[in-house]
């Protein structure tokens, strides 16, 4: 396979001149600067109004072209904003790029969500549900099996003990998953027939949130699945905290069942991903896992149900 090549400034000021029939600010040419510095970028902000995606490698222009028509999809359904494509064509022969409006705001690790931004999400999660699952499976989205969370709960078992072993006590007790046991995990298996339009990524980089802790868009939208709603519910106790994600979770209809198990679905994962970093099988800045597990191990309410009743997820 032809190796992809790397995206320049240059690459990207001259793709952009010829999209933009202005300059971005009035400037002599694009303001063109990579979101995240480092490694070769395949984001960068152009000037103050767009955000241009480039595809890295043939998978990825596959699910960048998906994601286009998936956000048309989804955008009458949710309350908080999608990003409106601008333009999109190839920036290399086979892949792709998107030039998107830059929805205003920061994300989720800088500012906190109000209640009011509670309740964004909790109309963001309704609205993917309400998203038609045959509509969204014929733009290509794929099924995702629930996960098995027994599984999970055994990697983050082992995943405590390398924290622990690491000097990591101070964030994390690994008596506290204690909490999770065998007969829990099998009561909180994903029941039949519940898929959805999944996000699957609702993290700190895709969540615009406002200085006045509204949520204002939501990005990212090219790993999307049908599948099990209490990843999205987990992605938001990773990102937001686990009593901000239960509540929005609640709002938007979601019981018992699906709130308990985003929870320890975030949990485990946080764990798993802290220790993986750690021993260097994952990249990964520390400081932000560290963050994301001391969120989604916020304690709730909900914990102190003791008992699910079979139909009565509404018990809330």
């Amino acid at each position: 396979m032809t190796q992809a090549p790397t995206p320049t400034a240059d690459t990207v000021r001259r793709l952009v001149r010829s999209l933009l029939e202005e300059a971005p600010d009035g400037s002599a040419g694009p303001d063109v600067r990579p979101v995240a510095e480092g490694a070769a970028s395949t984001t960068w902000w152009v000037g103050t109004r767009y955000v241009l995606r480039l595809a890295p490698d043939h998978r990825a222009a596959v699910a960048r072209r998906r994601e286009l028509r998936l956000r048309e999809l989804v955008r009458p359904h949710v309350p908080v904003t999608v990003p409106v494509g601008v333009a999109h064509g190839e920036w290399a022969p086979g892949l792709t790029y998107t030039l998107d409006t830059r929805v205003p705001g920061g994300s989720a690790d800088r500012h906190d969500v109000s209640a009011v931004g509670e309740a964004d999400l909790a109309g963001l999660l309704t609205g993917l549900r309400e998203v038609p699952v045959r509509e969204a499976e014929a733009l290509g989205v794929p099924r995702a099996a629930p996960r098995s969370l027994e599984a999970l709960r055994r990697a983050a078992g082992r995943a405590a003990r390398r924290l622990a072993e690491a000097g990591e006590s101070d964030e994390f007790d690994p008596a506290r998953l204690a909490q999770l046991t065998p007969p829990a995990t099998a009561q909180l298996a994903a029941k039949a027939g519940t898929a959805v339009l999944v996000h699957h990524a609702l993290a700190c980089d895709h969540l615009v949130i406002g200085a006045d802790g509204r949520v204002r868009g939501v990005l990212g939208w090219s790993g999307a699945v049908v599948g099990d709603p209490a990843e999205d519910i987990a992605g938001l106790a990773l990102a937001v905290g686990s009593p901000a994600a239960v509540r929005a979770a609640t709002l938007a209809g979601y019981g018992a069942r699906p709130c308990l198990r985003g929870l320890w679905l975030a949990r485990c994962d946080g764990l798993v991903h802290l220790a993986d970093a750690l021993a260097g099988r994952t990249d990964g800045d520390l400081p932000p896992l560290r963050s994301r597990l001391r969120r989604a191990w916020e304690a709730i309410l909900l914990e102190r149900v003791t008992e699910l009743r079979e139909d009565g997820d509404d018990a809330l």
